[in-house]
C-alpha cells in the first residue's frame, strides 16, 4: 500500500528516520529535504512540475579520499502529494566507482528503511576477530 504524504509528513517521517542531511531534489536546489523540494517546486511554472522527483543525498561521508554510500530516492509527486516509490542505495570508492548497491522498489514513506539500515545493505560485513586459544599441557 502506497502511503499518501503532504510535504510536511513526507519530511517529517523521513527525517525521523534518520533521513536528516541535504538533499538535491532534480540534481539541483540543495538543503534539508523539505527545503530542497520546496525550491524546486517554487522554481517551477505553475503546473509545470514534473511528476516523478528524483531525490539524491549521502548517507555517509566521511571526507573526499574515503568511501561513501549515496541514496537516491524516486518520488511520485501528484495534486501535492508524495508517493515514495523506489530507493537505490550505492556505496562508492573515492572516485566515484560503485563498490556494492541495491535497489528497493514497492516502498511507501512507511516502510523505507532507516538511514542505519540502508547503509548497512551495502556496507560489507565487519570481520570477525577469531581468537585462538593455545592449550597447554603439563606433563
Amino acid at each position: 500500500m502506497e502511503a499518501i504524504s503532504d510535504l510536511n509528513t513526507f519530511a517529517n517521517i523521513l527525517t525521523a528516520k534518520g533521513y536528516d542531511g541535504y538533499f538535491h531534489t532534480q540534481g539541483a536546489y540543495a538543503g534539508k529535504l523539505k527545503a530542497s523540494i520546496s525550491e524546486y517546486l517554487a522554481g517551477c511554472p505553475k503546473g509545470v512540475a514534473k511528476q516523478e522527483l528524483l531525490l539524491s543525498c549521502f548517507l555517509q561521508w566521511a571526507g573526499e579520499d574515503l568511501p561513501r554510500v549515496e541514496c537516491l530516492m524516486r518520488v511520485k509527486y501528484l495534486n501535492g502529494k508524495f508517493f515514495l516509490n523506489s530507493m537505490e542505495v550505492a556505496k562508492k570508492d573515492r572516485y566515484g566507482q560503485l563498490l556494492k548497491q541495491t535497489e528497493l522498489s514497492d516502498l511507501s514513506v512507511v516502510t523505507a528503511p532507516n538511514a542505519k539500515e540502508a547503509i548497512a545493505m551495502v556496507s560489507d560485513a565487519p570481520e570477525q576477530k577469531t581468537v585462538h586459544r593455545q592449550k597447554r599441557f603439563s606433563l
